[in-house]
């Protein structure tokens, strides 16, 4: 890994998060953090590769994970398993029961270590969890709960896989080019539970989409500066800023869809996605992590949602700076209807404040400082229309046809994103709905005379624990309910 500078504030000495912060040290792990830990060139993805290997005290975690990889492990709800499967899968398991319990203090003076070792402890116990038997019970053996309990605490991130372990300190450059930034087509993936090149597309897919939003997050701050301003220039570069968004989000559409050129369907559902899933998607199923009385400092896990989409920060900055997570409902809707809606999107804000928890904390402060910021440009485009932005004067009266242009370009701006969770969905129906509907033999086919069964039946669970197509179509029509209409 190519070294960051001395001046970065990963490199800096890390306070422990239960002491605060040593005389002379800077505070890494609060808004001191100037730049959020996100990249002018990478955005919320590092520049540089992800620490790849733990420091050699640690290097029984890092040989149970490359055992678990290389010794083909399967799901242990896999139909036609053979004797040979379930024995590889619980020698695999013996092994891990038998490690040491190694301590962490050494690894809290080092952001880029703990998370490494989050990586590696995560990944071990959804092995772990995913290749039991069904029938028996889910109990995290101490020398795996323990050490990932207190690394989640430093972190103060769950115990469980999240989208910055499997997307965004999940990859390495192709060809030993350890020292350039990552780009597109040079990405390749560290860790996988199947080893096969879809599961590798997979978590790609939502690797390339977080590079090619990097544009989006200097369009952001470029339109929050000239909020500042206010005047008829201003608002004439933030039209320029949206429409040049605009093109943006379409590219996030095209890369997420083109998941469907390396990763099948069927290869997703049955082989893949069952290893990330968390306890919220397997009801009744209690994962118990072992050990946890022996520290008193410990307490028991509430959540332990999957690793979903929903943790990209990425996404949520596009919500958050067009106001699509608030925003006036429209003129048509009775009193019902506006109470359904807003009952709705209560749900819809409580998941998504819940996944911003699984977010990397300098990630969650970056959201805070965005959504908290006093002009958002929603209101901003509403005042501009309206002639009554604070920072106009009469000597610098907005012209009609500018009024216009900003008020179009917001528009589309905000149907870029809606077609973006339109594409969400078709995957979403492609890659879980489909396959699901199909039952778990992935050859049988749905016909309009099938039965559905008590699977098919229940709403269909996403990795994060929601009504999966309830909630995606809900913040489809919220996105599309933002449109300001021509006359305001």
């Amino acid at each position: 890994m190519n070294s960051l500078g001395d001046a970065h504030f990963l490199s800096l000495p890390r306070p422990d998060i239960l002491v605060g912060v040593p005389a002379g040290v800077a505070d890494t792990t609060t808004l001191a953090a100037h730049d959020f830990d996100v990249d002018t060139r990478t955005g919320f993805m590092p520049p540089q590769g992800p620490l790849s290997r733990l420091p050699n005290f640690w290097e029984s975690w890092e040989k149970a994970l490359d055992l678990a990889m290389s010794s083909g492990l399967q799901l242990g709800q896999k139909s036609g398993l053979t004797e040979s499967d379930r024995t590889n899968s619980e020698a695999w398991r013996f092994t891990v029961r038998q490690l040491e319990i190694l301590p962490i203090e050494d690894l809290i003076q080092s952001e880029i270590k703990l998370r490494r070792a989050h990586h590696v402890l995560a990944w071990i116990m959804h092995f772990y969890v995913h290749s039991l038997p069904p029938a028996e019970p889910i109990i995290i053996p101490a020398p795996i709960s323990l050490p990932l309990l207190r690394v989640s605490r430093q972190l103060q991130l769950p115990p469980v896989l999240t989208y910055s372990d499997n997307v965004l300190y999940n990859w390495h450059l192709g060809g030993g080019k350890s020292d350039r930034l990552p780009t597109i087509h040079a990405l390749r993936c560290q860790t996988l539970f199947t080893s096969t090149t879809d599961e590798d597309e997979f978590f790609l897919t939502s690797a390339r989409m977080e590079l090619v939003g990097v544009e989006a997050l200097e369009l952001m701050r470029s339109t929050m500066d000239e909020m500042f301003v206010g005047d008829d220039i201003a608002i004439r570069r933030i039209t320029e800023n949206l429409r040049a968004l605009v093109p943006i989000i379409h590219r996030l559409r095209e890369t997420l869809l083109q998941v469907k050129k390396g990763c099948k369907p069927q290869t997703f559902y049955h082989d893949i996605r069952p290893w990330f899933r968390g306890q919220d998607s397997q009801p009744g199923r209690e994962w118990i992590f072992e050990g946890i009385e022996q520290d008193p400092t410990l307490v028991p896990p509430v959540e332990l949602s999957g690793a979903s989409a929903g943790q990209s920060a990425l996404i949520h900055s596009l919500d958050i700076f067009l106001g699509i997570d608030k925003f006036s409902h429209r003129n048509d809707m009775t009193a019902k209807d506006i109470e359904n809606a807003m009952a709705a999107e209560h749900r819809r804000a409580a998941f998504l404040e819940r996944m911003q928890l699984y977010m990397p904390r300098h990630h969650r402060a970056f959201l805070n400082h965005l959504s908290s910021n006093r002009l958002r440009l929603r209101e901003f485009v509403l005042s501009a229309v309206a002639g009554t932005l604070p920072e106009a004067s009469s000597d610098d009266e907005t012209s009609p046809k500018d009024k216009s242009a900003l008020l179009e370009a917001y528009n589309m701006a905000v149907t870029a994103l809606k077609e973006l969770r339109d594409a969400h969905l078709i995957i979403v129906t492609l890659y879980i709905i489909g396959p699901a509907r199909r039952g778990a033999d992935p050859g049988s086919r749905a016909t309009p005379d099938s039965k559905p069964t008590e699977e098919t039946k229940a709403p269909l669970k996403g990795t994060g624990g929601t009504d999966l197509v309830r909630f995606l179509k809900g913040v489809r029509d919220q996105t599309k309910n933002a449109l300001l209409p021509n006359s305001t």
